[in-house]
């Protein structure tokens, strides 16, 4: 492995720093589940992730939502698979969510308020 550079090293700190923020639970209100089964990692979950983590970060929505991975959705065929959980919003499972869609995501669901009817898979019942 190559040595880095002092910004290089920096710049990778503050990546991961962001990844973590993502990640952290206090004080989220909104939460964005990735499926990270077997079937979702080969469909480009992974990339998904971290466009997500990305974006958030981009849009200076880091400290306010939660990015968690979980098992398989049982919606494999539609894979990559991501539940959205916003306030004053419907919670929804958007299918087929490859990186590139996510900024879309992103700006129309959770900034714009508004729900992508031609990306969704299911709406939970929403909890008793």
């Amino acid at each position: 492995m190559a040595k880095m550079s002092l910004e290089e090293l920096r710049k990778l700190r503050s990546e991961k720093q962001n990844e973590l923020k993502c990640r952290d639970r206090d004080g989220k209100t909104m939460q964005i589940i990735v499926g990270m089964g077997t079937c979702g990692i080969a469909a480009g979950a992974k990339d998904t992730l971290d466009a997500f983590i990305s974006e958030l970060t981009k849009n200076g929505l880091a400290e306010h939502a939660i990015i968690r991975q979980t098992g398989c959705m049982d919606l494999c065929a539609s894979e990559p698979t991501v539940e959205l959980i916003v306030p004053d919003m419907p919670t929804v499972i958007y299918g087929n969510v490859k990186a590139d869609k996510v900024p879309e995501i992103v700006k129309s669901h959770i900034i714009g308020k508004t729900v992508l009817d031609k990306m969704i898979l299911n709406r939970p019942a929403a909890a008793q």
